[in-house]
């Protein structure tokens, strides 16, 4: 198959990881594949560098950027319709919210002799441009988007099954299949033991004793990402336990105000910032800890979280989205969004309990080894794709 994947931008995230597995995997399997994305421009990191010397091709369109700008909008979307005019493709397959909707349009506005030499179009949800933490005329326009925007799709693919909930509950795509693939991870390097050396030297770089319970977060220092409700609960913890240390892992626009904060109420020997990590180093981060903590108000599934089990460490996070398709009694604490009370109270269960903290972590890394392991994913995608082709 002829296939071509458009993405907004390649910065660290869950959508472009995701992205760029699909692609590697589906070119490795034998199919033409082009990789259409804007500049990979962000405080995040980038993932720009792993798209090169692969086995597809990588297109990049300069005007295909985040924030909403007409000009540049109507720009890019006149190149990605280029490229797809020139390429030709069996299937298109956008992700990410502003990639989602030109390309999708771009695909659908392409003339060719037979409707049945159009593209077949696929759009993946990571994640929804709606939600409860902005204004409800917000919420209005882009529901209305991706309403129109679904009336150009073929198939819908949800990272979790909590995605396609929401989007049906807007009215998005209900007359439109959705199919659920979880988003994979490069497991190998999560499930291979890292040599305690290494650990010890990833502790003490941060100030991190070999004795101390470490509750690791790793999601960028940005609003709704919830670093704020985990401050909250350590003023407590930390109190009651001497052992207890935090290290949130990446960076963002808020880095400088919660370190602010962090120092303003004594607790900057107790919260450790390691900045942006490369993604080779996010094992390391987790094996190096001892539970992960996740308190985002809104993501589709959080990677950290079966990267976490993966480790065989235990996961406390807010029930949000696709949260609760991997989090439970036996693998971590899930608790009500906002709680700091609750979340305080699991924290403490498992800063006292290693025995839990271990079972639950085992009991995790059972449970997330196949659903999402690459070739799953890529065998659902690949899939649809081939059941679209014999339709047409």
């Amino acid at each position: 198959m002829k296939i071509v994947h458009i993405i907004t931008r390649l910065i660290l995230g869950g959508a472009q990881e995701n992205t760029l597995i699909t692609c590697k995997l589906l070119a490795q399997r034998g199919h033409d594949v082009t990789l259409i994305t804007g500049p990979a421009i962000g405080p995040e990191g980038e993932l720009f560098n792993q798209a090169k010397h692969q086995n597809y091709k990588v297109v990049t369109v300069k005007n295909l950027i985040r924030p909403i700008h007409p000009f540049c909008d109507a720009l890019a979307y006149r190149q990605i319709k280029s490229h797809l005019k020139r390429l030709q493709p069996d299937i298109v397959h956008t992700h990410s919210a502003k990639a989602g909707i030109l390309g999708r349009f771009a695909a659908r506005s392409l003339k060719r002799k037979s409707s049945q030499n159009l593209p077949a179009v696929v759009h993946t949800i990571h994640g929804l441009a709606f939600h409860p933490y902005q204004s409800q005329w917000l919420n209005k326009f882009y529901i209305a988007i991706e309403k129109s925007a679904a009336k150009k799709t073929d198939v819908f693919i949800s990272v979790a099954d909590a995605m396609t909930t929401q989007a049906q509950a807007a009215a998005v795509g209900v007359d439109k299949p959705f199919v659920t693939a979880y988003s994979a991870i490069e497991e190998d390097s999560f499930l291979e033991p890292i040599d305690q050396t290494r650990i010890t030297q990833f502790r003490v770089k941060y100030g991190i004793s070999k004795e101390a319970v470490v509750l690791v977060t790793i999601a960028r220092l940005f609003m709704l990402k919830g670093h704020d409700y985990i401050i909250e609960s350590a003023k407590d913890l930390a109190k009651k336990y001497n052992n207890a240390m935090w290290l949130f892992v990446g960076d963002g626009n808020l880095s400088d105000m919660y370190k602010q904060q962090v120092y303003k109420i004594g607790l900057a020997d107790r919260i450790k910032f390691t900045g942006l990590l490369p993604p080779s180093q996010i094992p390391l981060a987790i094996q190096s800890s001892d539970i992960l903590v996740h308190c985002s108000l809104r993501e589709g599934l959080a990677r950290s979280l079966p990267q976490a089990m993966l480790c065989a460490k235990p996961a406390i996070s807010f029930d949000v989205d696709g949260a609760r398709e991997v989090v439970n009694e036996d693998t971590g604490r899930l608790i009500e969004p906002k709680n700091v009370e609750q979340l305080t109270n699991a924290c403490a269960e498992l800063i006292e309990n290693s025995r839990l903290r271990q079972q639950l972590g085992n009991n995790g890394r059972q449970f997330v080894k196949e659903k999402f392991a690459p070739e799953k994913m890529v065998d659902t995608i690949e899939a649809v794709y081939q059941k679209l082709l014999e339709q047409k």
